[in-house]
């Protein structure tokens, strides 16, 4: 019998000679990892801080006043700059503090405002991105570290087969061969979930990033519109 069927193995003979299940709780399968497992689980605590954390200050900053640049462009026709500056101060978005910094320097160089307002954007989606490359990390680091606990388990149970010489005691070998098994598959999972996370999150930031931009073409638009009516 090989290690395999060993592996796929459901039942054993019980003292008495009738079949018994064997059973193990999700407790029990996550201890028989060892330390590799422990890190593993802390490696998902962090992916799970990361991507909450995250994904609400990503959503707060996709909300937008829908009236904002109407009522910003009013102001500046109006030549109400006190008043339009005021308006993105009382928001809380990356879209009022970015076209802020843009007003705050109306009357110089357009070339002046519009890179003002680039590097405010920038700076914008930096504190939103904070953290998506440990949770990359750990999408990647997860599984990797599952494979490295299985290949450790593996050697050791190898290691007590050859120790046994003529006297291998089948369970015990397949004992060592399925807790080495648990890391991969305990890798695998934190590193998979950690994945979609971080792709979920990606994708919203990229939604954040086009926003700062139109709303970036439309604010030049409104400076550049005395002019082009001069």
């Amino acid at each position: 019998m090989n290690s395999m069927m060993l592996l796929a193995q459901i039942s054993v003979a019980d003292t008495t000679g009738q079949a018994g299940e064997l059973t193990m709780s999700y407790w029990d399968l996550a201890m028989k990892g060892g330390w590799v497992n422990l890190l593993i689980f802390f490696l998902s605590l962090i992916a799970i801080y990361i991507f909450f954390d995250r994904f609400f200050v990503i959503r707060r900053a996709a909300r937008e006043d829908d009236t904002l640049m109407n009522r910003i462009k009013d102001y500046i026709h109006e030549g109400k700059i006190e008043s339009a500056l005021t308006l993105c101060e009382s928001q809380d978005n990356p879209v009022a503090r970015m076209l802020g910094k843009g007003i705050r320097l109306i009357g110089r160089p357009i070339q002046d405002v519009h890179a003002a307002i680039e590097n405010a954007g920038r700076l914008e989606i930096y504190n939103l991105e904070k953290g998506l490359p440990a949770l990359a990390t750990v999408a990647g680091g997860a599984p990797m570290l599952g494979f490295l606990g299985t290949v450790i388990g593996m050697i050791k149970a190898f290691y007590d087969m050859a120790n046994a010489g003529n006297n291998v005691d089948i369970t015990t070998l397949s004992d060592g061969i399925y807790t080495a098994l648990i890391t991969t598959v305990a890798g695998l999972i934190v590193g998979i979930i950690a994945y979609f996370a971080y792709n979920i999150l990606v994708a919203r930031v990229e939604k954040v990033v086009f926003l700062l931009e139109a709303r970036t073409s439309e604010f030049m638009d409104i400076l550049n519109e005395p002019v082009d009516e001069e």
